[in-house]
């Protein structure tokens, strides 16, 4: 091969990658409750917190009604909790999608978006939960397992089951803060 060739496949080759978009949690596409696909570059501008939910655990209570009310004060518009339904740990949400979305419309009055029951740890874990392992270095060990991501879809921290929506709370106003300031000072 001539170098003129090659400098020319090598240019090739980095202006290519260089068109790829850039992986992050918003580039997915998941499928929700209901059966629908969804892209999650939706969701891109604002604030998610990712949770692993599960309707028959200890944490189940107390997690759902924390979650309800941060949606419900913080709002659509900058903020969302994106519920992904798991039966990996204890089998502690054996229920259909219908059956879950059931349950928790009616216990607590959810309105963030649920997805459809996935694996969200190991070899079989859905792509997106993959992304959100690898960026936080954090693969869930059990039910309510938490991922901050913020606007552009990265990821900003974890917490596992034992931490509280109100001891995380700080970390998303904050965020939510920043995206209102940003917008003030853009007008």
């Amino acid at each position: 091969m001539l170098l003129s060739e090659l400098l020319s496949s090598m240019t090739l080759v980095s202006f290519s990658a260089s068109q790829q978009k850039e992986t992050d949690f918003y580039t997915f596409k998941v499928v929700n409750i209901r059966g629908k696909l969804v892209s999650l570059e939706k969701y891109r501008g604002s604030v998610s917190l990712i949770v692993n939910v599960a309707s028959e655990c200890g944490y189940t209570d107390s997690h759902y009604k924390a979650l309800q009310q941060l949606q419900r004060e913080l709002g659509s518009y900058h903020f969302n909790v994106l519920a992904f339904p798991c039966n990996q740990f204890g089998q502690q949400e054996p229920d259909s999608n219908k059956e879950i979305e059931n349950f928790v419309r009616k216990t607590y009055g959810v309105s963030f978006p649920m997805f459809s029951k996935i694996a969200v740890s190991g070899t079989g874990a859905n792509s997106a939960f993959k992304y959100l392992i690898e960026s936080s270095g954090e693969e869930p060990t059990w039910n309510f397992w938490k991922y901050l991501v913020d606007p552009n879809g990265k990821v900003v921290k974890a917490w596992d089951s034992t931490v509280s929506v109100g001891e995380i709370k700080p970390h998303i106003t904050d965020l939510v803060g920043k995206i209102i300031l940003k917008k003030k000072d853009e007008l």
